[in-house]
Protein backbone atom coordinates (compact mmCIF):
# COMPACT_ATOMS: atom_id res chain seq x y z
CA UNK A 1 0.00 0.00 0.00
CA UNK A 2 1.43 3.08 -1.04
CA UNK A 3 0.80 5.31 1.99
CA UNK A 4 2.28 8.55 -0.31
CA UNK A 5 -0.43 7.97 -3.68
CA UNK A 6 -2.09 11.00 -2.43
CA UNK A 7 -1.51 14.11 -0.90
CA UNK A 8 -3.93 14.90 2.09
CA UNK A 9 -5.79 18.04 3.69
CA UNK A 10 -7.80 18.45 6.34
CA UNK A 11 -10.46 21.00 7.09
CA UNK A 12 -11.89 21.57 10.57
CA UNK A 13 -10.15 20.23 13.17
CA UNK A 14 -12.40 19.30 15.84
CA UNK A 15 -12.34 15.60 17.39
CA UNK A 16 -13.21 14.24 13.68
CA UNK A 17 -10.94 15.79 12.05
CA UNK A 18 -7.99 15.42 14.59
CA UNK A 19 -8.43 11.54 14.80
CA UNK A 20 -8.46 11.12 11.32
CA UNK A 21 -4.93 13.33 11.00
CA UNK A 22 -3.52 11.59 13.45
CA UNK A 23 -3.90 7.71 11.75
CA UNK A 24 -3.47 9.13 8.49
CA UNK A 25 -0.05 10.74 9.65
CA UNK A 26 0.76 7.91 11.52
CA UNK A 27 0.23 5.37 8.56
CA UNK A 28 2.24 7.79 6.53
CA UNK A 29 0.10 9.65 4.46
CA UNK A 30 1.33 13.38 3.40
CA UNK A 31 -1.17 15.05 5.96
CA UNK A 32 -1.87 18.83 6.17
CA UNK A 33 -4.38 20.31 8.53
CA UNK A 34 -6.00 23.49 8.48
CA UNK A 35 -8.25 25.27 11.17
CA UNK A 36 -9.27 29.22 11.63
CA UNK A 37 -8.50 29.43 15.07
CA UNK A 38 -4.97 30.45 15.85
CA UNK A 39 -4.90 28.96 19.52
CA UNK A 40 -5.41 25.62 18.57
CA UNK A 41 -2.88 25.66 15.33
CA UNK A 42 -0.34 27.53 17.60
CA UNK A 43 -0.79 24.38 20.20
CA UNK A 44 -0.55 22.05 17.47
CA UNK A 45 2.50 23.44 16.00
CA UNK A 46 4.25 23.42 19.39
CA UNK A 47 2.72 20.08 21.36
CA UNK A 48 1.42 18.39 18.84
CA UNK A 49 -2.04 16.34 18.43
CA UNK A 50 -3.16 14.01 21.45
CA UNK A 51 -5.58 11.34 21.61
CA UNK A 52 -6.55 10.07 25.43
CA UNK A 53 -8.91 7.55 26.43
CA UNK A 54 -10.24 4.72 24.31
CA UNK A 55 -6.75 5.75 21.90
CA UNK A 56 -3.68 7.15 22.86
CA UNK A 57 -1.59 8.57 20.34
CA UNK A 58 0.42 12.14 20.11
CA UNK A 59 1.60 13.06 16.76
CA UNK A 60 3.18 16.06 15.43
CA UNK A 61 2.72 17.36 12.16
CA UNK A 62 4.73 19.30 9.58
CA UNK A 63 1.78 20.69 7.37
CA UNK A 64 0.00 23.34 9.64
CA UNK A 65 -2.07 26.29 8.24
CA UNK A 66 -4.62 29.02 9.76
CA UNK A 67 -5.97 29.77 6.67
CA UNK A 68 -7.49 27.47 3.67
CA UNK A 69 -6.25 29.78 1.01
CA UNK A 70 -2.87 28.73 2.74
CA UNK A 71 -3.99 25.02 2.54
CA UNK A 72 -5.12 25.40 -1.10
CA UNK A 73 -1.32 25.99 -2.48
CA UNK A 74 -0.36 22.96 -2.07
CA UNK A 75 -1.78 20.29 -4.86
CA UNK A 76 -3.86 18.60 -2.73
CA UNK A 77 -5.17 15.34 -4.13
CA UNK A 78 -8.08 14.92 -1.40
CA UNK A 79 -9.45 17.15 0.44
CA UNK A 80 -11.41 15.75 3.87
CA UNK A 81 -14.09 18.43 4.88
CA UNK A 82 -14.78 17.62 8.94
CA UNK A 83 -16.55 20.93 9.80
CA UNK A 84 -20.11 21.58 10.74
CA UNK A 85 -22.37 21.68 8.43
CA UNK A 86 -23.72 25.33 9.08
CA UNK A 87 -20.16 26.20 7.92
CA UNK A 88 -19.77 24.45 5.17
CA UNK A 89 -21.11 26.81 1.83
CA UNK A 90 -18.12 29.12 3.21
CA UNK A 91 -15.73 27.00 2.66
CA UNK A 92 -16.58 24.97 -0.70
CA UNK A 93 -17.04 28.31 -2.14
CA UNK A 94 -13.22 29.34 -0.87
CA UNK A 95 -12.16 25.89 -2.57
CA UNK A 96 -14.44 25.97 -5.48
CA UNK A 97 -12.32 28.99 -6.24
CA UNK A 98 -8.75 27.87 -5.97
CA UNK A 99 -8.61 23.81 -7.09
CA UNK A 100 -8.77 21.68 -9.97
CA UNK A 101 -10.90 19.64 -11.24
CA UNK A 102 -9.07 16.78 -10.19
CA UNK A 103 -9.50 17.24 -6.59
CA UNK A 104 -11.25 14.62 -4.42
CA UNK A 105 -13.40 15.85 -1.38
CA UNK A 106 -14.30 13.55 1.27
CA UNK A 107 -16.83 14.18 3.48
CA UNK A 108 -16.66 13.28 7.30
CA UNK A 109 -19.45 14.70 8.65
CA UNK A 110 -22.88 13.68 10.26
CA UNK A 111 -26.58 14.39 8.49
CA UNK A 112 -28.64 12.94 5.82
CA UNK A 113 -28.67 15.37 2.83
CA UNK A 114 -25.75 17.02 3.54
CA UNK A 115 -23.64 15.80 -0.21
CA UNK A 116 -26.16 18.12 -1.46
CA UNK A 117 -23.97 21.11 -0.48
CA UNK A 118 -21.31 19.47 -2.15
CA UNK A 119 -22.76 18.52 -5.43
CA UNK A 120 -23.90 21.87 -5.69
CA UNK A 121 -20.19 23.00 -6.25
CA UNK A 122 -18.50 19.58 -7.61
CA UNK A 123 -18.99 17.17 -10.01
CA UNK A 124 -20.20 13.91 -8.50
CA UNK A 125 -17.27 11.75 -9.63
CA UNK A 126 -14.84 13.78 -7.09
CA UNK A 127 -17.30 13.26 -3.53
CA UNK A 128 -16.48 10.56 -1.32
CA UNK A 129 -18.58 10.14 1.98
CA UNK A 130 -17.56 9.15 5.28
CA UNK A 131 -19.61 7.51 8.20
CA UNK A 132 -17.79 8.14 11.56
CA UNK A 133 -18.10 5.60 14.10
CA UNK A 134 -15.74 7.02 16.47
CA UNK A 135 -16.65 10.27 18.63
CA UNK A 136 -14.65 12.04 21.65
CA UNK A 137 -14.30 15.75 23.36
CA UNK A 138 -12.16 18.62 23.24
CA UNK A 139 -10.29 18.11 26.62
CA UNK A 140 -7.99 21.14 25.01
CA UNK A 141 -7.85 23.00 21.68
CA UNK A 142 -5.14 20.24 20.69
CA UNK A 143 -6.46 17.08 22.65
CA UNK A 144 -8.91 14.63 21.51
CA UNK A 145 -10.48 12.24 24.81
CA UNK A 146 -11.94 9.72 22.71
CA UNK A 147 -14.62 7.85 24.37
CA UNK A 148 -15.48 5.17 21.73
CA UNK A 149 -15.13 3.71 18.93
CA UNK A 150 -17.59 0.98 17.74
CA UNK A 151 -15.61 -0.13 14.47
CA UNK A 152 -15.87 -0.27 11.17
CA UNK A 153 -16.28 3.40 10.15
CA UNK A 154 -17.50 3.20 6.36
CA UNK A 155 -16.17 5.03 3.33
CA UNK A 156 -17.48 5.15 -0.74
CA UNK A 157 -17.69 6.94 -3.76
CA UNK A 158 -20.95 8.59 -3.78
CA UNK A 159 -21.79 7.86 -7.47
CA UNK A 160 -19.44 4.46 -7.62
CA UNK A 161 -16.99 5.65 -9.86
CA UNK A 162 -14.25 6.59 -8.06
CA UNK A 163 -13.94 3.41 -5.65
CA UNK A 164 -10.38 2.85 -5.90
CA UNK A 165 -10.14 6.02 -4.00
CA UNK A 166 -12.19 5.05 -1.11
CA UNK A 167 -10.82 1.38 -0.99
CA UNK A 168 -7.64 3.31 -0.57
CA UNK A 169 -8.86 5.53 2.08
CA UNK A 170 -10.22 2.32 3.65
CA UNK A 171 -6.65 0.45 3.60
CA UNK A 172 -4.66 3.03 4.48
CA UNK A 173 -7.00 3.77 8.13
CA UNK A 174 -7.88 0.58 8.60
CA UNK A 175 -3.57 -0.25 8.62
CA UNK A 176 -3.36 2.65 11.34
CA UNK A 177 -6.05 0.85 13.47
CA UNK A 178 -8.90 2.97 12.25
CA UNK A 179 -10.71 0.26 10.81
CA UNK A 180 -12.71 1.65 7.60
CA UNK A 181 -14.69 -0.55 5.06
CA UNK A 182 -15.02 0.66 1.77
CA UNK A 183 -18.30 0.37 0.15
CA UNK A 184 -21.05 1.03 -2.50
CA UNK A 185 -23.04 4.29 -2.62
CA UNK A 186 -26.45 2.16 -1.77
CA UNK A 187 -24.86 0.75 1.63
CA UNK A 188 -23.46 4.12 2.46
CA UNK A 189 -26.59 5.83 2.22
CA UNK A 190 -28.07 3.00 4.50
CA UNK A 191 -25.19 3.92 7.27
CA UNK A 192 -25.72 7.41 7.01
CA UNK A 193 -29.18 7.31 7.46
CA UNK A 194 -29.11 4.72 10.73
CA UNK A 195 -25.99 7.06 11.92
CA UNK A 196 -28.08 10.02 11.50
CA UNK A 197 -31.29 7.71 13.57
CA UNK A 198 -28.85 7.54 16.19
CA UNK A 199 -27.55 10.99 16.70
CA UNK A 200 -31.18 12.62 16.69
CA UNK A 201 -31.88 9.96 19.40
CA UNK A 202 -30.10 11.62 21.96
CA UNK A 203 -28.33 14.83 20.72
CA UNK A 204 -31.63 17.17 21.06
CA UNK A 205 -32.83 15.47 24.42
CA UNK A 206 -29.09 16.57 25.61
CA UNK A 207 -28.69 19.42 24.63
CA UNK A 208 -31.81 20.51 26.50
CA UNK A 209 -32.09 18.54 29.03
CA UNK A 210 -28.64 19.23 29.75
CA UNK A 211 -28.17 15.73 30.59
CA UNK A 212 -24.81 13.69 29.13
CA UNK A 213 -25.46 11.25 27.13
CA UNK A 214 -24.92 8.55 29.68
CA UNK A 215 -27.21 10.12 32.11
CA UNK A 216 -30.36 10.02 29.48
CA UNK A 217 -30.03 6.60 29.01
CA UNK A 218 -29.63 5.17 32.55
CA UNK A 219 -32.91 6.83 32.74
CA UNK A 220 -36.45 5.04 32.18
CA UNK A 221 -38.33 8.28 31.66
CA UNK A 222 -35.41 9.26 28.62
CA UNK A 223 -34.69 5.53 27.59
CA UNK A 224 -38.54 5.82 26.81
CA UNK A 225 -38.10 9.03 24.70
CA UNK A 226 -35.28 7.89 23.18
CA UNK A 227 -37.00 4.51 22.39
CA UNK A 228 -39.74 6.54 20.26
CA UNK A 229 -37.25 9.21 18.55
CA UNK A 230 -35.77 5.50 17.06
CA UNK A 231 -39.51 4.26 15.92
CA UNK A 232 -40.39 7.30 14.11
CA UNK A 233 -37.40 7.97 12.18
CA UNK A 234 -37.54 4.21 11.79
CA UNK A 235 -40.96 4.72 9.95
CA UNK A 236 -39.84 7.67 7.71
CA UNK A 237 -36.38 5.62 6.61
CA UNK A 238 -38.06 2.63 5.61
CA UNK A 239 -40.69 5.32 3.44
CA UNK A 240 -37.18 6.06 1.55
CA UNK A 241 -36.70 2.23 1.04
CA UNK A 242 -33.74 2.25 3.94
CA UNK A 243 -33.08 -1.21 5.04
CA UNK A 244 -32.11 -2.09 8.42
CA UNK A 245 -30.82 -5.48 9.86
CA UNK A 246 -32.62 -7.78 12.49
CA UNK A 247 -32.84 -5.89 16.09
CA UNK A 248 -32.29 -2.56 14.48
CA UNK A 249 -33.58 -0.47 17.62
CA UNK A 250 -32.24 -2.65 20.62
CA UNK A 251 -28.98 -2.60 18.46
CA UNK A 252 -29.07 1.49 18.86
CA UNK A 253 -29.74 1.14 22.16
CA UNK A 254 -26.43 -1.01 22.80
CA UNK A 255 -24.44 1.70 20.62
CA UNK A 256 -26.03 4.43 22.83
CA UNK A 257 -25.70 3.33 25.96
CA UNK A 258 -21.53 2.39 25.04
CA UNK A 259 -21.46 6.58 24.32
CA UNK A 260 -20.12 7.28 27.34
CA UNK A 261 -20.59 10.37 30.02
CA UNK A 262 -20.37 13.72 27.80
CA UNK A 263 -22.29 16.08 25.68
CA UNK A 264 -22.64 14.82 22.13
CA UNK A 265 -21.61 17.31 19.31
CA UNK A 266 -25.00 19.37 19.02
CA UNK A 267 -25.52 19.87 22.37
CA UNK A 268 -22.12 21.44 22.96
CA UNK A 269 -23.02 23.73 20.43
CA UNK A 270 -26.33 24.82 21.86
CA UNK A 271 -25.16 24.99 25.38
CA UNK A 272 -22.56 26.87 23.91
CA UNK A 273 -24.61 29.30 21.96
CA UNK A 274 -23.11 27.95 18.58
CA UNK A 275 -25.55 27.31 15.27
CA UNK A 276 -26.15 23.66 15.05
CA UNK A 277 -26.79 21.16 12.90
CA UNK A 278 -30.09 19.62 13.85
CA UNK A 279 -31.41 20.90 10.19
CA UNK A 280 -29.61 17.86 9.23
CA UNK A 281 -30.23 15.29 12.04
CA UNK A 282 -34.00 15.19 13.28
CA UNK A 283 -34.85 18.20 11.26
CA UNK A 284 -34.07 15.91 7.98
CA UNK A 285 -36.37 12.53 9.37
CA UNK A 286 -39.33 15.39 10.06
CA UNK A 287 -38.87 16.82 6.37
CA UNK A 288 -38.48 12.98 4.55
CA UNK A 289 -41.64 12.27 6.96
CA UNK A 290 -44.08 15.01 5.69
CA UNK A 291 -43.07 13.95 2.26
CA UNK A 292 -44.40 10.37 2.80
CA UNK A 293 -47.26 11.88 5.22
CA UNK A 294 -45.91 10.16 8.25
CA UNK A 295 -46.46 12.18 11.49
CA UNK A 296 -43.03 12.58 14.01
CA UNK A 297 -44.23 14.40 17.02
CA UNK A 298 -40.96 14.04 18.49
CA UNK A 299 -38.65 14.57 15.98
CA UNK A 300 -40.66 18.10 15.23
CA UNK A 301 -40.78 18.76 18.98
CA UNK A 302 -36.71 18.28 19.71
CA UNK A 303 -36.48 20.53 15.76
CA UNK A 304 -38.08 23.20 17.01
CA UNK A 305 -37.43 23.22 20.30
CA UNK A 306 -33.80 23.39 19.50
CA UNK A 307 -34.25 26.02 16.76
CA UNK A 308 -36.13 28.16 19.18
CA UNK A 309 -33.44 28.26 21.80
CA UNK A 310 -30.61 28.69 18.75
CA UNK A 311 -33.17 31.70 17.75
CA UNK A 312 -33.20 33.06 21.07
CA UNK A 313 -29.71 32.89 21.30
CA UNK A 314 -28.91 34.60 18.14
CA UNK A 315 -30.83 37.46 19.30
CA UNK A 316 -28.92 37.95 22.31
CA UNK A 317 -26.35 38.21 19.87
CA UNK A 318 -27.37 40.75 18.11
CA UNK A 319 -28.14 38.14 15.11
CA UNK A 320 -31.49 37.07 13.14
CA UNK A 321 -31.78 33.75 12.51
CA UNK A 322 -34.67 31.84 9.86
CA UNK A 323 -37.96 31.12 11.19
CA UNK A 324 -38.61 28.19 12.62
CA UNK A 325 -40.26 24.80 10.89
CA UNK A 326 -43.70 24.66 11.08
CA UNK A 327 -45.53 21.32 11.82
CA UNK A 328 -47.71 18.79 9.23
CA UNK A 329 -50.97 19.56 8.49
CA UNK A 330 -52.33 16.58 6.45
Amino acid sequence: MDSLKYKIGIIGLGPVGLVLAVHLKEAGCHVEICDVEKEKMNLIRNSGVKLVGKMTKTIFFDYTHSSISSLLENDLDILISAVKAYHVDSVLDQVQKRVSKDLFLLIAQNGIDIKVKYTSHFDESQILRMVINFAGNLQAPNVVNVTFFNPPNYIGSIDDSRTDVSEWMSEILTQANLETLSKDSFLISNQIWQKTILNAALSPLCAISRMTMKEAMDHPDTLEIVEQIIMEAIDVAKAEEIKFGDNFVKLCIRYLKNAGNHFPSLAVDLLSNKPTEIDYMNGKIVEYGKKHYIRTPLNLTFTNLVKAISHKNALNNGEKKPELEASMDI
